[in-house]
């Protein structure tokens, strides 16, 4: 007989309760058939607002199981990580406060689960729910609102997003995550990133990434995250986030690790120097070659830093996240 699937949702928060509400809502909406064991996790990451009113509300209407922790670890990674530990279940799902699952996901979540039940985690398909409607900028820039859309078949990846990621609990004990991060990820209100990028790359080392279409959830997009200095910004810390991400799948020494990240920070800067000119020479918008221009200064930082790394660090981190299998990850496809 097939084991029952237990799934904890596990929901990190700080100080967002109008939008936990909402995300509580959707989840209250869930059609779930009554075999399926799940139940939703509120980490509260020092949260001062109506968070805790909001949960209790939620809790005493009692149309599904829900717990409260507090992890006093300022931080959206070590959130997740008490989510981790917290959790009753054989499968993890991380669920932003700002996104709304769609009536059907758990229900689709534990198909797929029955599915693939040695894959190590398998993420959503995240459509971004915009407050207004969007500049073209900020369409031509949806990777940066974590938008998750590869096409209507479930698919393998070599990384996934955080938001609506869903992770076999064991397979993120093995492969040590638990054990050392590396990255930092929403600390307090800062914009860094890299924190999901690390946990979904050392997960594909030891097992497979999958993609599932059928798991439908919306990301809420504020206004305020459409202006251009908060798209430079997010950029900036996404362009480190990848140079850290390419050196944990960097197999080789770290001299050649240092000559390869410079040459390639060389070409892309050579790129967005000839972005900006012909966008000018041709009047056109020049917003998106700033944006890339600001992602590339990000990658520089990114080297800046690993430089000053300790050294201990700097040699466990690279290559941290080398595929043990014949499945190659990159990071593009975050």
């Amino acid at each position: 007989m097939n084991k029952p699937i237990s799934l904890d949702i596990a929901i990190c928060t700080y100080n967002n309760a109008a939008l936990l509400h909402r995300a509580l809502d959707a989840i209250a909406q869930q059609q779930v058939h009554s075999e399926i064991n799940w139940r939703v996790l509120i980490i509260n990451n020092n949260c001062t607002d109506n968070t805790v009113k909001v949960i209790e509300k939620y809790r005493q209407f009692g149309k599904f199981k829900l717990e409260m922790v507090v992890e006093t670890t300022q931080g959206l990674t070590p959130a997740r990580l008490r989510g981790v530990k917290e959790a009753q279940g054989d499968w993890v799902a991380f669920i932003d406060d700002d996104c709304f699952l769609e009536a059907d996901w758990v229900e689709q979540a534990a198909q797929f689960i029955a599915q693939h039940p040695d894959c190590g985690a398998y993420g959503s398909r995240i459509i971004l729910d915009w407050e207004v409607p969007p500049p073209q900028y900020a369409m031509d820039c949806a990777y940066s609102y974590a938008q998750q859309e590869h096409g209507d078949s479930p698919k393998t990846l070599g990384c996934l997003v955080g938001a609506g990621m869903v992770i076999r609990k064991q397979a993120i004990m093995d492969c040590g995550w638990c054990d050392r991060t590396f990255l930092a990820d929403r600390v307090g209100k800062k914009l860094v990133s890299g924190g999901d990028v690390e946990m979904a790359l050392r997960l594909a080392a030891t097992s497979e990434l999958w993609y599932n279409p059928a798991c439908r959830l919306h990301h809420y997009i504020p206004e305020y995250r459409l202006t251009l200095p908060y798209l430079y910004k997010i950029n900036f810390g996404l362009g480190s986030c990848k140079l850290f991400g390419d050196s944990m799948l960097w197999s080789q020494s770290y001299p050649s690790w240092f000559l390869a990240s410079c040459g390639y920070g060389i070409r892309d800067s050579i790129k967005a120097l000839k972005y900006i000119f012909y966008s000018l020479k041709d009047r056109k918008p020049i917003a998106n070659a700033i944006v890339f221009s600001i992602f590339t200064c990000g990658w520089w930082l990114g080297i800046w830093r690993m430089l000053w790394l300790n050294p201990q660090q700097r040699q466990a981190l690279v290559g941290c996240a080398v595929p043990q299998t014949s499945f190659v990850a990159t990071i593009s496809e975050c």
